[in-house]
């Protein structure tokens, strides 16, 4: 299976949303989430919007949550 070129994708419309237990940005490290570009799951860190977000496939994306849901990336 062929990977997509997904370093192109023009973000700029890109609608960034993080989770409603990130209340205080200032003294904690965040992540936001945009999903609203098509074929384009895009991550930031919210304290740096500047830096260029980690962008998955839509696919990618859903196995990281549900590796995640299933305690696969817990540490020892």
């Amino acid at each position: 299976m062929e990977h997509a070129d997904l370093s192109s994708a023009d973000l700029s419309h890109a609608a960034w949303r993080k989770a409603k237990m990130s209340t205080d940005q200032a003294t904690s490290g965040c992540v936001e989430v945009a999903t609203n570009i098509a074929g384009v799951v895009a991550v930031r860190d919210s304290k740096n919007p500047e830096r260029a977000p980690l962008v998955f496939t839509p696919h990618e994306w859903a196995c990281f949550l549900d590796g995640a849901k299933n305690g696969e990336f817990e540490l020892p």
